[in-house]
């Protein structure tokens, strides 16, 4: 008989038929009721014993944690909180739970803790929700591609180039780091290292993607990036997932409205599919903002804040405009702002952009047209000699979810702005070359998965929504 799951036994319809099923014990009360749960679902069901069959030693056998086998008859639930439970009539302890050592007892553990105990912690119906909602997500964000004519392209993990030009990289190296070979100058001779060149952990597929889609007209990317960024914060890692699909023949109109589409189309497929896990994070939210001040409190409960996302549509406002609303606000005026708005060209921060979409235009928001100064070298300058075709969409909470732009498809104005930022041309001189043979416009655009998680789950804390976090003095698992 092959093994049933408890989400679909569940549903009721194997009743009075004799189940087998594999799981762990959250608990044992009364040496009478185990409560199983196989990570299929946020619910347990309820393993009634007859404790007069089975021996003392078998049943000493039974702790939090422990791993088993039962055998029995689903029947309508006697008790409450349950609508099926199961009669027990046989069971096989796969392993045992040492009570005194086991870690993840059924109590509340803080989040710090259960950091330090990441091999475990998705035992935990909050990482086991958090978990099954990454899951739905990735599954809905193929999907999205799949059905929408996009290529899913592979980026190198590897690379020669730092796309984002901010040289917080993790360098990889064969060489010998306390004798390295060096030049005639002294320096480190990257020519002997395995590539024959300095490389690093990518901060981006972005670059390589652009030549895939200059053939291929739609791909995607969805992998590990890498940043050495060294910070602490909620909201950052070292190792994180991106999702960056570019297109061929798309302006910034069409990069929005696609980033629009597929950001409504993918959190809808989690309300839909997840929505036992994410009530259940709802209700656990709910119960930590009770324990924080009023001021800290979200503005919304989470689902509430997930159809904000999906039943609105986004408001699209230049950066120029979105300057002039934030100088002439009141907590502009009245010095709340942590970082003032004084004049155009300022990088916006999480508190502009949460005023933006929470306060002044009650819906999700896009920004475009931004100085060229705070942006990327290869997004497109505007006619103004100015501002950039660069996107970002704004959510609440978090503020930016999105970055993209209309990438700069002209050969003369994209070495001008290499030259500018002392970008070298031999370095990228294969990402020249797409300007050079069939260029077109094009665009494209950037996701941070873990954001996206961070945002659907209502968690607080970055490293909570990965399974093994890697930040600063932090690879133990």
């Amino acid at each position: 008989m092959h093994p049933a799951t408890i989400k679909d036994l569940l549903k009721g319809k194997e009743l009075l038929q004799e189940i087998t099923i594999n799981g762990w014990v959250r608990t044992f009360r009364s040496n009478r009721f185990i409560a199983l749960n196989d990570g299929s679902t946020i619910n347990t069901i309820q393993c009634v014993v007859d404790f007069e069959q089975f021996s003392e030693d078998l049943l000493k056998q039974i702790n939090t944690g422990a791993a088993l086998q039962i055998t029995g008859t689903l029947v309508e639930s006697q008790g409450r909180g349950q609508s099926v439970e199961i009669q027990v009539s046989k069971i096989h302890v796969h392993g045992t739970a040492d009570p005194e050592t086991y870690p993840i007892q059924p109590k509340k553990h803080s989040l710090e803790f259960l950091r330090e105990k990441a091999h475990l912690r998705i035992r935990t119906n909050t990482f086991a929700a958090v978990m099954r909602v990454r899951s739905a997500l990735s599954f809905a964000i193929h999907q999205y591609f799949r059905d929408n004519g996009f290529q899913y392209f592979h980026a190198p993990i590897i690379t020669g180039s730092d796309a984002e030009g901010a040289g917080e990289i993790f360098k990889v190296t064969t060489l010998d780091s306390k004798n390295p070979p060096l030049t005639e100058e002294g320096e480190v001779d990257y020519k002997e290292d395995f590539f024959g060149k300095e490389t690093n952990l990518t901060v981006s597929g972005q670059l390589e993607a652009e030549a895939y889609a200059m053939a291929l007209g739609k791909v995607y990317t969805f992998g590990p990036t890498f940043r050495a960024e060294n910070s602490n914060t909620s909201r950052h890692l070292a190792e994180f997932w991106m999702i960056e699909p570019e297109m061929a023949f798309f302006d910034l109109n069409d990069n929005m409205d696609l980033a629009e589409d597929f950001i409504k189309k993918v959190i809808s497929y989690a309300l839909e599919h997840c929505s036992d896990d994410l009530e259940f994070l709802e209700k656990r939210l709910i119960d930590e903002e009770k324990s924080k001040p009023q001021i800290e409190r979200s503005a919304m409960p989470l689902l509430e804040k997930l159809k904000f996302v999906t039943e609105n549509n986004f408001k699209r406002v230049s950066y120029t405009e979105a300057i002039d609303i934030l100088k002439n606000s009141k907590p502009n005026k009245k010095k709340k702002f942590t970082y003032p708005i004084e004049e155009w060209g300022t990088d916006l921060q999480s508190e502009h952009e949460r005023y933006l979409v929470e306060k002044h235009f009650n819906c999700p928001v896009i920004l475009f047209d931004y100085p060229a100064k705070i942006k990327a070298f290869y997004m497109r300058l505007n006619e103004d000699g100015k501002t950039v075709r660069a996107m970002d969409i704004l959510f609440p909470g978090i503020g930016e979810i999105v970055g993209g732009s209309q990438r700069e498809e002209r050969l003369d104005v994209l070495k001008e702005k290499m030259a500018a930022l002392d970008i070298d041309e031999k370095e990228l001189w294969w990402y020249l070359d797409l300007r050079k043979f069939g260029t077109a416009e094009h665009s494209g655009f950037g996701l941070g998965f873990e954001r996206l998680v961070l945002f659907a789950t209502g968690m607080g804390n970055i490293r909570d929504v990965i399974p093994f976090p890697r930040t600063p003095q932090n690879a133990e698992f």
